[in-house]
């Protein structure tokens, strides 16, 4: 079953420690699957690694954690060659897809290749829940800030664009994150700009964000807007509900 209306769970967070394995899925990949929809199934969740090289422990990793909750995981590696020439129907056999975190330049110049951008809009617009983490938020947004280059963070405004904002990631735990996106936006190089604190995730319904929802306590969402009069930075808080 789809989800009701296209969706996208764009998150800094999703993934935790496991008791028994590496990894376990966290509450925000279980929300993901929950927007899914599923019923009287096992939901079944893509894996997309593509802005972290696709490595073969990542994927055991998440294969475990799927067990470990009652989800079939397949993976879409595109090192060295996609599992199939038709990624579309690939895709779309699928309830979520969860792309994983690394680098966001990267992933969308592969990505470009392959043309998974067109694949994944028929995905978003027949009802399968676009989600994942770092990379895999900025991706489906305008842009945002990225460590893909360098230390120094820099701005990609080339993402895929299903939502017509910017987004900043892992925004309490890296320093460089607030200045940089705020500097963008107000320099007009990012439009209004969502962001995350480690642990939180942000619900598109279509391209208009319904909430913003949390698995740490504490943690939030914000959003940054340009000032026109004054060409500055402005940032509000946005309402976060705990998981």
């Amino acid at each position: 079953m789809p989800a009701e209306q296209p969706t996208i769970l764009a998150t800094s967070g999703g993934l935790r420690q496991g008791r028994r394995t590496f990894l376990e899925f966290g509450k925000l990949i279980h929300f993901a699957l929950d927007l899914s929809g599923v019923e009287g199934r096992r939901p079944r969740l893509c894996y997309v690694g593509t802005a972290g090289g696709d490595q073969r422990h990542m994927n055991a990793y998440m294969a475990e954690a799927g067990s470990v909750a009652g989800v079939e995981v397949s993976m879409l590696n595109l090192f060295t060659m996609p599992p199939t020439d038709d990624l579309e129907s690939y895709v779309l056999s699928h309830d979520v897809v969860w792309v994983g975190g690394g680098s966001v330049a990267n992933l969308l110049a592969v990505w470009q290749v392959h043309g998974l951008g067109e694949v994944f809009r028929k995905a978003w617009e027949a009802g399968v829940v676009l989600s994942g983490v770092s990379a895999g938020s900025i991706c489906w947004h305008m842009g945002g800030a990225t460590d893909s280059f360098g230390r120094d963070l820099r701005i990609v405004t080339n993402g895929l664009g299903f939502l017509p904002y910017g987004n900043g990631v892992h925004y309490d735990s890296e320093e460089q994150r607030r200045p940089t996106i705020h500097k963008a936006v107000a320099a007009g190089v990012l439009p209004t700009t969502y962001c995350t604190d480690d642990g939180v995730g942000l619900l598109y319904r279509g391209t208009e964000l319904v909430e913003a929802v949390s698995e740490r306590q504490g943690a939030g969402a914000y959003v940054v807007v340009r000032e026109e009069s004054s060409a500055t930075a402005q940032e509000e808080k946005v309402d976060t509900r705990l998981l």
